[in-house]
């Protein structure tokens, strides 16, 4: 097939839709890509692009087609919002010219903004070609439990915006069974719905092969590696990291960056934490492997608020696949899977004493056990978020919508 993924973000920018893209390029698609310039987590243009970058590039034998968008700053409210709406109303006016040819599906993918859907929407429609839209995050709820919009009036026109885009789609895929109901009382019909979780990159499966990218500290090391933002309640974090601060040994190590970095550097120093809570920046992909196989656990956590309790965060896949104990500070679908997993050890998102006892009761159980931990998380992976098993029900669902059955055309 010839499949135009439709993505605000993409290579160099770290999110899974890469590693889609390369899987599906592996099966023998043909995959072209039409996103924006890269500028996330920094808010800052990527060395080598800005305004007058390359239109077209190719990696990994994939084509992408960059549109320009507004850089999205130090993330505030405002300023996100010119950053969402840059590149929909980009894609949209270029996107029907860049894309040249005939394709078989697009597939837009969402891990905010649902805005990237509009021009998924315009091109499938000027070529009658079927949509399929993974929703990674629920909108509008998502953006008002981060505070990005407090407006009732902004949030209503959101949601009227998202009950237009589920009603149009060929097919809506979700990561957690717990979108569903929510996704339902948007006016999608169940038969639009296909549950389609995230896996880990392939390269946490295997040994790790690029060097640890920094130096850890001796010690307990409790790493937490993705976006550093105001969903991952680092303030409950830092009162963990206070109340263990007398336990000699016992490190957190943040790898990554986002809006509330600046905020936590400040917090870090301000709380007199520098000893044993270590900021350490964003990091490639690839060296990802060798930093979790150095680490003691794993940390994951998402602020106390209904929409996130819906969630499964990517990093969890990640984790587990790589064979390390968990520390969870989150609600709902999340929790759920880290304790079915058998790796981890979960307490309520926004409590930091349970959080705390958690990383005592790990940094005092023994390397054995801990090591038994991450080899039942890494079996549990396997059983339920194999990438190869994933990606053929995806090929499916794309055959599915472009060649529909009499049922599915009456449905």
């Amino acid at each position: 097939m010839r499949i135009l993924i439709v993505s605000q973000y993409f290579w160099p920018e770290n999110f899974r839709i890469n590693d889609l893209a390369i899987a599906l390029k592996a099966r023998g698609h043909d995959v072209v890509v039409l996103t924006g310039v890269p500028n996330y987590p920094s808010g800052r243009y990527f060395n080598g692009y800005g305004w007058f970058s390359p239109t077209r590039e190719n990696w990994e034998g994939i084509s992408i087609i960059r549109c320009p968008l507004i850089p999205r700053g130090k993330g505030g409210g405002l300023r996100l919002a010119i950053n969402y709406a840059s590149y929909a109303l980009s894609a949209s006016l270029l996107g029907p010219w860049l894309c040249r040819g005939r394709f078989d599906v697009v597939f837009a993918y969402e891990p905010s903004p649902i805005t990237v859907a509009l021009p998924a929407l315009l091109l499938g429609r000027l070529r009658n070609i079927p949509v399929l839209l993974w929703v990674l995050d629920l909108w509008p709820e998502s953006v008002a439990a981060a505070g990005s919009v407090e407006s009732p009036l902004i949030l209503r026109m959101i949601d009227r915006m998202v009950r237009f885009i589920y009603r149009h789609l060929d097919l809506i895929l979700v990561p957690s069974r717990a979108f569903i109901d929510r996704i339902l009382s948007q006016g999608a019909p169940l038969r639009k719905m296909r549950y389609f979780p995230n896996w880990a990159e392939e390269i946490f499966t295997r040994t790790p092969e690029v060097p640890i990218p920094l130096e850890m500290p001796k010690g307990f090391c409790v790493v937490f590696a993705g976006n550093i933002g105001a969903a991952q309640d680092f303030e409950a974090v830092l009162q963990a990291a206070e109340r263990v601060r007398g336990e000699n040994g016992i490190h957190w190590v943040i790898v990554g960056d986002g809006r509330m970095a600046a905020w936590l550097s400040a917090e870090i120093h301000a709380r007199k934490l520098t000893a044993t809570v270590h900021l350490k920046g964003a990091h490639p992909l690839e060296s990802m492997p060798a930093l979790f196989a150095a680490a003691d656990a794993m940390l994951v956590t998402l602020k106390a608020d209904p929409i996130f309790a819906l969630t499964i965060p990517g990093k969890i896949q990640s984790y587990l696949a790589c064979g390390r104990p968990v520390i969870g500070m989150l609600d709902g679908e999340g929790a759920k899977v880290l304790q079915e997993s058998g790796a981890a050890l979960v307490g309520p998102a926004g409590d930091s004493g349970t959080l705390a006892d958690n990383v005592l009761a790990l940094y005092r159980q023994s390397h054995e056990k801990r090591h038994l931990m991450g080899q039942s998380g890494r079996e549990y992976y396997l059983r339920h978020f194999e990438r190869n098993h994933l990606m053929s029900e995806l090929e499916q669902w794309f055959s599915e919508v472009r060649d529909p059955g009499p049922l599915h055309k009456t449905a």
